[in-house]
């Protein structure tokens, strides 16, 4: 069965139905789109979610050196990762549907009104042919009147007795020219009658059937690219379920590994003062008399009883203590384990900022040395004040950091701190003591200035293949040049030298 065959008589029925076809792509095509919004929209108000509730500031930090609070922030970030997915889903359904239903439909639009165009065409001609048939009819008819009329009035005139043979004559030679044309009209209404029925067989039976045939294949093919085009609704979210499934199973983890017994261990150890508890009150016994006033007890036992900490004790000033700083710079204020823990603190955070000094001014080295070797790049001289710059800065962290040395060693006293002390210089501070000419010799090749902010690894290949975007492989280490932003994409450097953008949620923070 075909449309050809069974409904060659119903092109009007045929024009409303592809046209509701059409219609219906269009209406899915929109349908899409409304998606894609709602899936950016709560891909939107979950990364906001997520900024909401996500720890900042040195407090907070501090809390997150807990599990149930570190947990937390896993969560949002994994909260985060899964708004990515879903911005990647709205992102595919608007290049991989609506773009591409819309250029198929502008396609699909254009050739049924070729097929529509070709049908009308053939029916105006078959009608053409019609009118002309219907006047060379009429023309036939009129003249064999005429011819009728002629012979009936050339037979009255003959059987006129009054009548002269010259008017019989005339009368017949005008009877016999009509009907030599009534004659001429019927041969060519025939002939054309002939014509006409050829048309018409030819338009019902081949030409109106193989375009009518052209619009079922065209509406067969609409509705088997909209199929493909339901199906990738569906198919599209289920190729990022793998990475949705592992960010809430990396939620599922975070609750997992909260150690509630080591959350209590730490939060004693960053409290514990160290210091004993308080012993028993003596008795003072009046009976036998008033103590000298030189004494150290007190008349008032509950204020002496509030002053727990014996921060006021007098003991041998040595000389390093006569050149303390003031007591809130080196913690003095503290119990002795607190002010250990934030001298360790402090002077971590010292290291960091050093490495982070020294690592510019290897950076501004090697620019002056390109600069040198290629002058039409820049100015080496325009180099120098940064130079300087950051070597005052480097002199002034090393004197941070031996003066927090200093007093971490008197904190934790004796030989064992200055051990410890050294153990931390060689595995954190080495670079301290450096000469700041370690780094005039580098690398030929200088190809980024930029200092990576971490470090990551690919949980998945992902094929950039837009402009911008870069291709990586599972379990690539990678260096991030660039956090992600809000919108979902991070920059990174491969090792070989390759740098891009790839979606956030790929990747797993290693430092």
């Amino acid at each position: 069965m075909d449309w050809g065959t069974d409904l060659w008589d119903q092109c009007d029925g045929i024009d409303k139905h592809t046209q509701s076809g059409l219609d219906l792509v269009e209406r899915y095509i929109k349908f899409v789109k409304e998606r894609t919004e709602v899936e950016q929209s709560y891909a939107k108000q979950l990364r906001s979610l997520s900024k909401k509730y996500a720890k900042r500031g040195s407090k907070e930090e501090q809390d997150c050196k807990f599990s149930n609070h570190a947990s937390f922030q896993e969560i949002l970030n994994e909260l985060n990762d899964y708004a990515g997915q879903r911005e990647l889903i709205a992102e595919n359904m608007m290049t991989g549907i609506c773009v591409e239903l819309t250029k198929y439909l502008q396609d699909i639009k254009q050739e049924r009104k070729t097929h529509l165009s070709d049908a009308k065409k053939a029916q105006q001609n078959l009608e053409g042919s019609f009118k002309q048939l219907e006047s060379t009819k009429k023309r036939f008819a009129k003249e064999w009147a005429e011819a009728d009329k002629a012979t009936q009035q050339a037979e009255k005139i003959e059987n006129d007795l009054n009548a002269t043979r010259l008017d019989v004559e005339k009368a017949k030679q005008h009877s016999h020219a009509r009907t030599h044309t009534a004659e001429e009209c019927r041969n060519d209404y025939a002939a054309q009658l002939q014509k006409y029925n050829k048309e018409q067989n030819f338009f019902y039976y081949s030409e109106i059937p193989q375009i009518f045939n052209k619009l079922q294949d065209m509406d067969e093919r609409r509705i088997r690219r909209l199929a493909e085009g339901y199906c990738q609704f569906s198919d599209m979210e289920k190729r990022v379920l793998p990475i949705i499934s592992k960010c809430l199973e990396g939620i599922s983890s975070a609750g997992v590994k909260i150690n509630e017994n080591q959350d209590s261990i730490l939060f004693i150890e960053q409290l514990k003062s160290g210091f004993e508890r308080p012993g028993d009150v003596e008795f003072e016994d009046y009976t036998q008399g008033i103590k000298p006033a030189t004494s150290d007890s007190s008349l008032n036992p509950p204020k002496v009883r509030a002053k727990l900490w014996p921060f006021n004790k007098k003991h041998k000033i040595s000389h390093a203590e006569k050149h303390m700083p003031p007591a809130a710079e080196d913690f003095s204020h503290l119990p002795p384990e607190q002010r250990k823990k934030r001298l360790q603190a402090k002077i971590d955070d010292i290291t960091k900022e050093l490495q982070k000094a020294q690592d510019q001014s290897e950076a501004l080295e090697k620019m002056k040395g390109v600069y040198e070797q290629n002058p039409q790049m820049g100015d080496p001289s325009s180099l120098e004040p940064q130079i300087s710059e950051t070597a005052q800065n480097i002199g002034r962290l090393r004197g941070e950091l031996t003066k927090y040395e200093t007093w971490l060693s008197e904190a934790v006293g004796g030989e064992e701190s200055s051990n410890n002390i050294n153990n931390n210089t060689q595995h954190g501070v080495v670079t301290a003591d450096q000469s700041p000419h370690i780094y005039t010799e580098f690398d030929d090749e200088f190809d980024d200035l930029e200092a990576p902010l971490g470090q990551c690894t690919a949980l998945y290949t992902f094929e950039g293949n837009s402009e911008g975007t870069i291709s990586i492989t599972e379990g690539e280490l990678l260096s991030i040049m660039e956090e992600d932003k809000g919108d979902g994409w991070m920059r990174v450097l491969r090792a070989r030298g390759e740098e891009g953008y790839i979606p956030s949620s790929y990747v797993k923070h290693t430092s």
